[in-house]
This record gives structure tokens, sequence and C-alpha cells, in this order.
């Protein structure tokens, strides 16, 4: 579908007439919903290629806001969760609501309010999974142990599944870092996701040019965030700081976003970047502790930098 095949259906159709059927936004939206609901379907039947299904849930969504929209997008998600109610159940309703549509749709709001600045949705992959472990704990706090009893029982069995002893401090390092863990990939996903849509947009002709990733920069007023989360982790008990250290995790990863696409610009003049690029990655995944904390530490140095010395905005009159 092409952008003139776009504005033509934005119009009412050639003839004016306003039909949805004419329409290349409903369209979209309908195969887009439709999409979403039978990979997260797929994905959670547990049918074969359920995982790669899971993880590519969102790239219909993304494909219609980005292309056609924030009304496409609401339509989609509408759509979708129409046909999971309808095979399906509502838990797989409220999964699909809580892991795809709802941080799709915060994404692609945030995008679409400062224009080019992709600012504000970087902010939100750090927000978004920050908000889904306070959730979480607040709403198991009457179970036992809370949030921290969970992922210990979740630990343990799958431990055990592995066939791995389940050692108490090996139990114990995996429930301070696992609902972050899962709050990291599930970022990334979106992340991916959201690039592949827009490279997919761009090759259909549907959207001149894909937002360009690199040149995000994250807000000061960020840093707040991970500065708060960071004193509640200080001031919790080392028995129970679970929760407070998963925050802090999940808020610091888009400063290492940040500190990624800052080496990206950084690099982006040098002779042999591609092979300096390759082999950064390489490392990455290599030393993976090591190297995050210094990209971590690069995005923070240069937020700061990037804001030290601007000029205050002029007052209102």
């Amino acid at each position: 579908m092409t952008a003139d095949s776009m504005q033509t259906g934005q119009q009412g159709g050639p003839t004016g007439g306003g039909r949805v059927a004419s329409d290349a936004r409903w369209l979209a939206a309908g195969a887009a919903g439709l999409a979403a609901a039978v990979l997260a379907m797929w994905a959670f039947r547990g049918l074969p290629g359920g995982a790669i299904a899971l993880w590519v849930s969102a790239l219909p969504l993304f494909m219609a806001g980005l292309g056609f929209g924030l009304p496409a997008l609401i339509a989609s998600i509408a759509v979708a969760s129409f046909a999971l109610l309808l095979v399906g159940n509502a838990l797989m309703l409220g999964l699909f609501l809580a892991a795809f549509a709802a941080p799709v749709l915060t994404l692609v709001v945030a995008a679409s309010t400062r224009g080019p600045n992709l600012g504000p949705p970087f902010a939100m992959l750090g927000v978004i999974p920050a908000l889904g472990i306070a959730a979480a704990a607040i709403l198991l706090a009457d179970s036992p142990g809370g949030l921290e009893g969970e992922m210990r029982r979740a630990a343990e069995l799958g431990l055990s599944r592995l066939g791995l002893p389940a050692g108490e401090a090996m139990v114990a390092d995996l429930v301070r870092v696992k609902a972050a863990a899962i709050g990291f990939w599930v970022m990334i996903a979106l992340l991916v996701n959201a690039a592949g849509a827009a490279a997919l947009l761009v090759r259909a002709g549907v959207i001149a040019a894909a937002p360009a990733w690199r040149e995000a920069r994250l807000p000061a007023w960020y840093l707040l965030l991970p500065a708060l989360a960071a004193l509640a982790w200080l001031a919790a008990d080392a028995s129970t700081d679970a929760v407070p250290l998963s925050l802090l995790l999940s808020l610091l990863v888009p400063v290492f976003l940040h500190g990624v696409a800052a080496f990206h610009r950084a690099t982006r003049t040098l002779r042999g970047r591609p092979m300096v690029m390759g082999g950064a990655y390489a490392a990455l995944l290599i030393f993976a502790v090591p190297l995050a904390l210094a990209a971590t530490g690069f995005g923070l140095f240069d937020i700061v930098n990037a804001n030290r010395g601007r000029p205050a905005p002029p007052p209102h009159s």
C-alpha cells in the first residue's frame, strides 16, 4: 500500500464516498488487529514457533500506529481485543492489553506529541516496565512474600525444570533481577518491533523515512526517576530490596540505550566505522555487565553534557 493510496483512502476513496472499505487507515487497522490477535493467540496457545510469535506480536500494531496514525492504532487494538475475546478468553485479552497494546499505544502517543523528538518515547521505555513492576507489587501485596515471593517461587520452579540445584544464593540473585530482566527484554522487543515496523513502512512507501533512532536523546528531567529509585533501593533492607532494585534497573534501561545511541553519534565520522561498531557489539555480548555499565555511564555523561550551559527559555509574556 503506497502513500498515494493512503491519501486517497483518507479522502474517502476516489469517488469521495468516505466508505470504510475505501479508507486505507481502517483497512490497515483491521489487518493489523487481526494479525496481532493471531500472533498473540499462537503464542498463548503454545503452538510451534510460539516464542517467535510472542516477540513479534507488537509489530502489526506499530505498523498501524506509525504508518496510519493514532486512530488506526486504537482501531487495531479494538479489533484484536474483539478477536481474542471471540476465540480466547479474558485472561488472554488481559495479557495482550498489558504486554502489547498498552505499551505500543503509550510509545506511539509519546512519539506523536513532540514531532521528531524521540526523547519522550525513549523515556517511556523505562517508565512502562517500572509502572508494571509497581503494579505487580501492589496486586501481589497480599500473597505470601508479595512480588518477591512470587519471583522466588518462579525461580525455584525454573531451576528445577532445568535440573539445576536451587541453592539459596542463586535463587536470591535471580529474585533480585528477575522482574527487571523481564521488563528489559520486553522493552527491547518493543524497540526492535518499532524499528522493524518503520523499516517495512518505508520500504512500502507508506512513510518517507524511518525515525532517526540514533538521534534519540533523553530529556534531562528523566534522570530524576532513576535517582529516586536509587534512593529507595539504598533505603530498603538488603533482604527485601528486590522491588526497589528492579525499579532502578528498569529505569536505567533508557539511559543505557541513550549511551548506545550516543556512541553511534560519536563514531559517525570514524574511518572503518562498521568494523568498530561490529567489534563494540560483539564485546557487549561477551562482556555484557561491565560494558552495559559503561554504556549507561556514557549515557549519563551525554545527557548531563548536552544540557550543560543550555540557555534558559525566554519568559512568557
